[in-house]
């Protein structure tokens, strides 16, 4: 008798065939084979694609906060801010297409929200206001999924380059014609760790140019009950 699919190995199964086959390559077909079972056995956990993507997500994000240990509550925004941002990039790099399956997913729980809550009473405490605080996280979460997605189409995976990315190909494919062109395919397709940091800090130094432009009163303190 075949034995029972959980819906946790379903997940697994489907994380490590994402690795090897990418976004595109998988499939509900492809994961059922791969646990020996027909297609409809897994729509009994998940109604479609979407819904595998959405808890695909979500899975990371259990696994990120489960590896990582949490800034304490008194950690300035900036460096909260910035801890976010370098482990979600090396969550999402763990997976070829880890930003595609991310980007646009609906959490499937609420274990991430407690990340959440100290990430914005940290910009409160330091006299944003709340809609203020969600702009400034937004903006620096999209930096950091929009450049995997980039990063990943270069890199699928650490160590491995996709063709056409070739610096010098490229550099030679656009011709002296546009020098500055050409001579700007090493900045964009290699370097990525310090090109994260600097756009990451570009980021962290406009919020704070615009938080000190604005007129603020004063913050409410955080409900410390709760």
């Amino acid at each position: 008798m075949a034995q029972k699919l959980d819906r946790a190995q379903v997940v697994d199964t489907a994380l490590r065939l994402l690795d090897e086959v990418g976004l595109e390559g998988l499939t509900l077909r492809r994961i059922a084979a791969e646990l020996d079972c027909k297609a409809p056995a897994l729509y009994w956990h998940f109604a479609n694609k979407q819904a595998l993507l959405d808890e695909l997500a979500t899975e990371m994000i259990r696994r990120m906060i489960a590896g990582s240990e949490p800034p304490t509550a008194d950690t300035p925004w900036q460096h909260q801010l910035a801890l976010t941002c370098r482990t979600l990039r090396r969550t999402l790099l763990g997976h070829r297409d880890g930003a595609k399956v991310f980007s646009g997913t609906r959490l499937t729980d609420t274990g991430h929200t407690d990340r959440f809550e100290g990430q914005l009473d940290s910009f409160v405490r330091a006299g944003f206001t709340l809609p203020e605080a969600v702009e400034a996280y937004f903006t620096a979460y999209s930096f950091t999924v929009g450049f995997v997605i980039e990063e990943q189409a270069v890199h699928p995976l650490p160590g491995e380059r996709a063709p056409g990315y070739d610096p010098a190909e490229r550099a030679e494919r656009i011709g002296p014609e546009r020098p500055l062109t050409a001579a700007a395919s090493t900045d964009l397709f290699t370097d990525y760790e310090r090109r994260f940091e600097r756009g990451l800090a570009i980021v962290t130094a406009g919020i704070e140019a615009l938080h000190a432009e604005a007129p603020h009163a004063e913050a409410p303190h955080a409900d410390r009950t709760r």
